[in-house]
């Protein structure tokens, strides 16, 4: 059984309250839902948070909400306690669990599967990321773009806010990536990797699949060719609401005019 597990909080540093900006009629944490759960691979779906206004939200779409720790230092632990919670409350547990991060609005359906899917062929991978091009030099030099590395297999071998790697060698035409953040999780790799304290290069970072590679683990990157947007400013929302004026997902979960 796979979960897909959607944390959201109202207290993020550079724009707080984020999970409920509107978006053309819908909270964006909502868009992450009904997006995702047009996935195939996943068996259950619900919505992390700690706060209330959320939680009153996602009951008024439908969505199960899964109430969590205001503590948690990372999304990972959240999704944590909340598969934990949904397992208690319904009896099933999950073989797989898959982080979708609550602020990234243009989520598709597939990127979900594809990742998933990815889990389930490297067996001896525990966690999968996906992986796409990064198409400017200024996205490649942007601290806010998690740049990566990869083997022959498109197993991860470094992760960093820097650009890496680097071009200050002469050559110009290197590989320039970066992580997605859909990240399914093996559901005990998830507990022990919250268990594990945080490494090193994780720190100097601040990507915690630093940590996972650090303590000997695979961490499996599976290509994708979908362009989405992760939104940590009100520029961001802005630049989203326009690229999904004209998004034909959207309107397949949204009858409402556009604002």
């Amino acid at each position: 059984m796979t979960i897909g597990i959607i944390p959201g909080r109202m207290e993020a540093s550079r724009f707080p309250g984020k999970p409920l900006a509107d978006i053309l009629g819908i909270p964006m944490i909502g868009h992450c839902y009904l997006r995702s759960r047009l996935a195939r691979s996943l068996d259950d779906l619900v919505i992390a948070t700690c706060n209330e206004e959320i939680r009153e939200y996602a009951q008024s779409i439908g969505a199960p909400c899964i109430m969590t720790s205001a503590d948690h230092p990372s999304a990972s632990d959240r999704i944590a306690e909340a598969m934990i919670l949904r397992e208690n409350e319904t009896g099933t547990r999950h073989d797989i669990v898959v982080l979708i991060q609550g602020d990234e609005p243009m989520v598709y359906p597939d990127m979900i599967d594809a990742a998933v899917e990815g889990l389930k062929k490297n067996s001896d991978a525990q966690v999968v990321n996906l992986i796409a091009l990064i198409e400017s030099l200024e996205d490649f030099e942007d601290p806010n773009e998690i740049k990566v590395v990869t083997d022959n297999r498109n197993r991860a071998l470094y992760f960093s806010r820097e650009p890496i790697p680097t071009r200050k060698k002469g050559v110009l035409d290197v590989p320039m990536r970066k992580q997605v953040c859909i990240i399914p999780y093996r559901r005990d790799y998830l507990i022990k990797f919250n268990e594990t304290p945080r490494t090193p290069l994780e720190i100097v970072e601040g990507i915690d699949m630093n940590r996972a590679l650090e303590t000997g683990h695979i961490v499996q990157m599976v290509p994708t060719d979908r362009v989405t947007n992760s939104v940590d400013t009100e520029a961001d929302l802005r630049e989203v609401i326009e690229l999904m004026r004209d998004d034909e997902l959207r309107n397949q979960y949204s009858r409402k005019s556009d604002r």
